[in-house]
């Protein structure tokens, strides 16, 4: 029989939050600590990746903000929990409320929070409202070919590589290759033991000082 309640609106950036991380709508107040916080990070410099420079992060807001106005993106500012500093940003992006199917993307994190089990409670949390609360049957995530270090973790988190886009799009001024990876409702249950897993043997390496 199906159910009579509505599906909850997938351009909502509800909070949401773990022991390590709370993901909250981004929001034009959350830029001059983000600004300040990428001031003494170089990741913005990096050729490969799209993360707005200090001076850039409130149009980098707008954006987003416009975007999910116009019902194509769901922005969330991450915040380090242990600090409540934020120390990134995600979304779900090229949204299609009709299948329902979306793309994580947009993302990053300031270097001094990588390695740091941020990214795998983040994964964990948009994951989860994706395919546990909306019902999602697919989720997207695409990269640079020449972001090696994305490719891996993505490949380490479970999705499956789709394929190659060549020339897919200008980047800094040249034709980018786009590599697209995605995780499908059945597969689900088993990226979501992995990372619990992944999650958890980072909590024990961490009491174990």
């Amino acid at each position: 029989m199906t159910s009579s309640r509505p599906r909850p609106d997938i351009t909502e950036a509800v909070t949401l939050r773990s022991a390590r991380v709370v993901l909250r709508q981004l929001e034009l107040d959350h830029a001059p600590a983000l600004s300040e916080a990428l001031s003494r990070d170089d990741l913005w410099r990096t050729w490969y990746t799209i993360v707005p420079a200090p001076d850039r992060v409130e149009e980098e807001i707008t954006r987003r903000l416009d975007l999910q106005a116009a019902g194509s993106m769901a922005p969330w500012t991450i915040f380090d929990a242990a600090t409540d500093l934020p120390v990134g940003m995600t979304t779900y992006m090229n949204i299609d409320a009709v299948t329902p199917r979306v793309e994580v993307g947009s993302t990053w994190l300031l270097r001094s929070a990588q390695r740091s089990g941020i990214n795998a409670h983040t994964k964990r949390l948009v994951l989860g409202r994706a395919f546990d609360d909306l019902g999602c049957l697919a989720v997207e995530f695409r990269t640079h070919f020449h972001n090696h270090q994305s490719r891996d973790a993505l490949a380490r988190l479970g999705a499956k590589q789709d394929g190659v886009l060549r020339h897919h799009q200008m980047f800094a001024g040249v034709p980018r290759d786009t590599v697209v990876f995605s995780i499908i409702e059945a597969e689900w249950p088993t990226v979501r033991l992995s990372l619990d897993e992944r999650i958890a043997a980072g909590e024990r390496r961490a009491a174990d000082g």
